[in-house]
């Protein structure tokens, strides 16, 4: 079946899944495979809870398949390529305008605030949760109908070249990179690697004639932005900025001023529920997009004052014992340090931090713990509570360690901390979240 075929099919049945557990009625199931399953093996039971067609590369069971059965499988050489396939002639059938968003740190909180500032004004569809990788695009994509307006798509990385397979799927009309950090450096061999890798989204749309939104204050990105149509924002004075901001405090939530540079009005000033100074720059950055868009200056300020975060990222939550600042869905080198600097700065008593390994670092992974290690000690927070064997290793018997979450979980049970702030961070396989309920 060619993909004009399938689109077909699509039309007639638009819900697609890869979950065997969740087989919605008149789905088209896609069999997968991973490390530990195959989804051909659970076609003929997808198509038997209700989905319509599904999607397999294993001949054998297409072949020994038989009447309604044989009808409603549909054989392809790799079904995460068709999926994708599909996903990207969906888009252009659309014609959708879609913004590229990717960074180290910050694209999923920046999608959130870009989408919620757009969202005044147009029909937007953006990516849901962490959706952001050669699964998770095409399946958002797939979401797309004639209502949407404009897409938000976010994409990640863990490898070089990934990038430049999302972006060939999504075809953004529109680009941006947080920023560049040390992430996933395994992966990637060196920060060098982390920007070429992010910078294929720049290399898509300098072929496209694209448009890139840019911050002016990041010297790295602004490297790798030549021959680029830039729209740019930023805090330091420039002439050339679209959107200018200005940080007023955090204290704990993050308070900033921005407008129209040159200035269309006066400076609006802006009240966040987000933790963290470091999101200033992802605040902008939606204040640009929406600006470029015609979203007006008044609706841009509701939007970013009404955002509140729930995806452990920049989240502050209070218990009846404690004041917690969660930011546990990852952690890298640039975002660890992000966060202990603004915690070391923000104005409360009786802080104490809970910190898990910072994963795929590969030979810098001693010395980035290491980093983290003398930051803490140069820091005044009453107690730090480290878990991961990188810490343990690093810490040298300094601070208090764990070996993994349910250790931490045991020392909380026996004797848990009252009264604290504590900030909660780490790679999300240290499973940090856990500790939350039980804080």
């Amino acid at each position: 079946m060619d993909i004009e075929d399938l689109y077909q099919l699509f039309c007639q049945h638009p819900e697609i899944t890869t979950d065997s557990r969740n087989v919605p009625e008149g789905s088209i199931f896609f069999a997968l495979k991973g490390e530990t399953f195959d989804g051909n093996e659970y076609a003929i039971s997808s198509l038997q809870q209700g989905a319509a067609y599904a999607v397999v590369d294993d001949k054998a069971i297409y072949d020994s398949a038989q009447g309604d059965i044989k009808d409603r499988l549909i054989l392809a050489s790799d079904t995460l390529t068709t999926l994708q396939h599909l996903a990207n002639y969906h888009r252009c059938q659309l014609g959708t305008t879609i913004i590229g968003v990717t960074g180290t740190n910050g694209k999923t909180t920046t999608k959130e605030l870009i989408a919620t500032v757009l969202q005044k004004k147009y029909n937007v569809l953006y990516t849901q949760g962490n959706f952001n990788n050669h699964i998770g695009v095409p399946k958002t994509l797939l979401r797309l109908t004639k209502e949407h307006q404009i897409a938000v798509i976010e994409m990640g990385a863990n490898h070089p070249g990934e990038i430049k397979t999302l972006v060939n799927i999504v075809q953004p009309d529109y680009g941006i990179i947080t920023n560049v950090g040390k992430a996933h450096l395994l992966g990637f061999g060196s920060f060098e690697g982390v920007i070429k890798t992010k910078g294929e989204l720049y290399d898509y749309l300098r072929d496209d004639n694209g448009t890139v939104f840019i911050n002016n204050d990041n010297e790295h990105l602004l490297k790798i932005s030549n021959d680029l149509r830039l729209i740019r924002y930023g805090q330091k004075d420039a002439d050339n900025l679209l959107v200018k901001g200005e940080f007023i405090e955090c204290n704990p939530f993050l308070k900033f001023r921005w407008n129209v540079n040159p200035s269309q009005f006066s400076p609006m000033e802006v009240q966040t529920k987000l933790i963290g100074s470091y999101n200033l720059d992802n605040a902008l950055a939606a204040a640009c997009i929406g600006t470029l868009f015609c979203v007006s200056a008044d609706d841009i300020t509701a939007a970013l004052s009404e955002y509140t975060p729930s995806n452990n990222r920049s989240q502050m939550q209070k218990t009846a014992d404690n004041n917690l600042v969660i930011d546990a869905y990852n952690a890298n080198p640039t975002s660890m340090a992000a966060a202990l600097d603004n915690f070391r700065v923000m104005n409360v008593q009786h802080k104490m931090c809970i910190l898990g390994d910072m994963k795929e670092l590969g030979e810098a992974s001693a010395a980035e713990h290491k980093k983290v290690i003398d930051t803490l000690l140069a820091s005044d927070f009453e107690q730090v509570w480290l878990v991961g064997d990188e810490f343990t290793k690093a810490a040298d018997g300094k601070f208090r360690c764990f070996k993994d979450v349910d250790a931490v979980n045991e020392a909380i049970a026996s004797n848990k901390p009252k009264g604290f702030t504590i900030l909660i961070k780490g790679s999300n396989s240290t499973k940090l979240i856990q500790t939350v309920d039980k804080l």
